[in-house]
């Protein structure tokens, strides 16, 4: 592939776990909310699905967001990462193939549908749970499989990978699948075990060709010994005054990116917009995503990583601001343009960013384990205030109208909920104002500093 030319054999197999492991990300995180707002439906507690998925998507996030620190320790000891690595790779994968009975379940009859939908959630957190787990081993590869020089090339070029493969593919098959009519719940429980299968399969390279070259022997009172120095490495970042305040920034610029990804469909379901159209515009962001990536590696080798992750929160601040007015497919279509222009290329740099920061390669395990914190706990709070604002904002409109969610009929109950979801998507504003403004006005005066010093 002439893509991969002039990167070496663990370079390439490192970023290919990009191209398996993005197949979860379209297929659960962006179809697997649209069946669970028809399982939702048929429940008996009126409960708005988005609400929900968003509550959901939260308690992933924070089983994650708290091991985080603690899988970090445990990744630095001499060959512990890709056995870790293994092990939340294989929940993540198991979880899929799981999802893949849950179409074929009944959903219909009084009461199924609170059964499957709980099982949907679980088998959802699950695959969260061994995504992320498994990402947090795989980002602290990072230091291991490249220099800080190309870094930002590296890291940006396997989001690009994760585009044309995981995030197109599977997306392209099942896209295909529906539009020649196969049953649409078939389709659904093919794509879930495919994504499952595909992760695997796909992840071979990273298992045969990466290895960990750094980290500590793991001796008499070793375990306890890191676990204390948890500590002492939160006091460390605290003490790297640059480094704090970009791991504060990124809690809160890096929120409403996950949001936005994880709430998209929901959001659009929510809205009453249309499946078919709805995963077209996806695939759409998956085939401009690469373009877009290499356009990121290029403007950040002239202007700088540093540049370019802010132009990617001001591109999110304007995603925001045009999903509040979204009402209509074709509108989607554009916010999906939107978001293509700069989902990878934030990420990817994000993550190069803070590798460059981590003062000791041997223990970029328990770093990466602090940054991954950072990023799932700011998971934690965005799709819960989307939830948690949508449902305060539904409820004062009930209320206006004489109603509950009791006494209100099904149909308007689903009016209400679509005229309350942009506000969920409004309060992300506030989030990207936060970590936009230490981003841009308080991380340049520490960087200064730490130049002169």
């Amino acid at each position: 592939m002439k893509l991969l030319k002039g990167y070496t054999q663990q370079e390439t197999s490192w970023m290919m776990y990009d191209w398996a492991n993005s197949a979860h990300s379209v297929i659960v995180v962006t179809i697997l909310p649209i069946f669970y707002n028809t399982v939702a439906s048929y429940m008996a507690d009126s409960a708005s699905g988005m609400t929900t998925w968003g509550y959901a998507t939260s308690i992933a996030m924070a089983v994650v967001a708290l091991a985080a620190p603690v899988l970090g320790v445990f990744g630095d000891f001499e060959g512990w990462r890709k056995k870790l690595f293994t092990v939340f790779l294989l929940v993540g994968v198991g979880s899929c193939l799981a999802l893949a009975a849950t179409p074929m379940m009944d959903f219909i009859t009084p009461g199924a549908a609170e059964r499957v939908g709980l099982l949907v959630l679980a088998l959802y957190i699950l695959s969260t749970i061994g995504f992320a787990g498994a990402n947090l081993y795989y980002d602290s590869f990072l230091n291991d499989v490249t220099t800080a020089d190309r870094m930002d090339k590296v890291s940006t070029m396997g989001y690009g990978l994760g585009y044309i493969g995981g995030s197109t593919i599977p997306l392209l098959l099942f896209l295909v699948m529906n539009l020649i009519g196969i049953d649409m719940l078939f389709c659904l429980t093919f794509i879930f075990g495919f994504t499952g299968v595909w992760w695997l399969v796909f992840s071979i390279p990273m298992f045969k060709n990466v290895q960990q070259k750094s980290g500590v022997k793991r001796e008499k009172g070793a375990v306890a010994s890191a676990l204390q120095g948890i500590g002492s490495t939160m006091r460390e970042i605290a003490h790297h005054k640059a480094m704090f305040v970009y791991l504060i920034a990124y809690f809160f610029y890096i929120d409403g990116v996950n949001t936005i990804i994880h709430m998209s469909t929901s959001y659009g379901s929510t809205l009453g917009l249309n499946s078919t159209s709805m995963m077209l515009a996806l695939l759409l962001v998956q085939v401009l995503g690469l373009p877009f990536c290499l356009l990121y590696i290029r403007l950040s080798e002239r202007f700088g990583a540093r540049v370019m992750v802010g132009v990617g929160i001001c591109v999110y601040m304007g995603v925001t601001v045009f999903g509040f007015f979204l009402r209509e497919v074709w509108q989607f279509w554009v916010m999906a343009v939107l978001v293509a222009t700069s989902q990878g290329g934030i990420q990817a740099l994000s993550r190069s960013m803070f590798g460059k920061m981590i003062p000791d390669a041997g223990r970029s395990g328990e770093f990466f384990g602090f940054y991954d914190i950072f990023g799932k706990f700011s998971a934690i709070m965005g799709p819960a205030l989307v939830g948690l604002t949508s449902a305060l904002a539904g409820d004062v409109m009930l209320r206006r109208e004489g109603l509950t969610r009791v006494t209100a009929s099904a149909e308007q109950l689903a009016a209400v909920d679509a005229s309350a979801a942009p506000w969920g998507i409004l309060s992300l504003l506030v989030i990207f104002f936060i970590g936009g403004g230490l981003y841009f006005f308080v991380l340049p005066r520490y960087l200064k500093k730490d130049e002169k010093g």
